[in-house]
């Protein structure tokens, strides 16, 4: 039963800032990383920085920092907030009668 006065949205969890983080964070790391890898601009700053010798091992470092990044992103897509489903997680004043502290006796 809604009471009325009363929000009826919830505020964000720390557990939902915080997957949505890992989304962020997972976007700009592999956008940065394909950015890179994709395109002349870490060769042409090595280049020009006078480390143009290094750019052969570009792949062996853009590539699993790709791999990385995109897996954070995943990560940060499929964790389910914790406390989702739990009879504790609504907000006291939504609470009719239910105790969650309260076992089986």
């Amino acid at each position: 039963m809604m009471q009325e006065g009363k929000p009826t949205t919830q505020a964000p969890t720390l557990d939902g800032k915080r997957s949505r983080g890992w989304v962020i964070t997972g976007l700009i790391g592999a956008g940065v990383v394909a950015l890179c890898c994709f395109t002349p601009v870490l060769v042409g700053l090595l280049a020009v920085s006078g480390l143009g010798a290094l750019t052969g091992y570009l792949d062996f470092v853009l590539l699993p920092a790709l791999g990385f990044f995109l897996c954070l992103l995943a990560y940060g897509l499929q964790k389910p907030p914790s406390g989702e489903g739990s009879c504790c997680s609504e907000p006291s004043w939504m609470k009719e009668e239910k105790d969650c502290q309260k076992g089986p006796f």
